[in-house]
């Protein structure tokens, strides 16, 4: 399944599902995404947004990308050295095309992982 993810990490966006804290219902968004080996990164520009808070209280998550779903579980970055590297990675992916400035999201956006299954 390595080669698969790999082949899917150019894709633009992946489409997170979380289980509502309130409504114990599914919640799929799209997102910006970067894979390394067999995570996943997003960063969230509101700390506080629904998906994010969903996936706290539940980190049993799907993503999917492309056509492959995938089981994971998400958790806040909360180590320096691969918050760092959660970001750079976002940033070299979606910078060059992107018609504004993406530096200031980029440092204080919250890093969170999908480690996948």
């Amino acid at each position: 399944m390595q080669a698969d993810l790999h082949a899917l990490a150019h894709l633009e966006f992946g489409y997170l599902t979380t289980v509502g804290r309130v409504t114990g219902r599914l919640h799929t968004i799209e997102i910006w995404f970067a894979l390394h080996d067999r995570t996943v990164y997003m960063l969230a520009g509101n700390h506080a947004s629904d998906w994010v808070k969903n996936a706290r209280r539940t980190p049993a998550v799907t993503m999917t990308l492309g056509g492959s779903t995938f089981a994971g579980t998400a958790r806040m970055v909360d180590q320096a050295e691969e918050d760092a590297l959660a970001r750079r990675l976002i940033l070299a992916k979606y910078q060059p095309g992107y018609g504004e400035d993406l530096s200031d999201w980029g440092r204080t956006a919250l890093a969170v992982a999908v480690d996948l299954h």
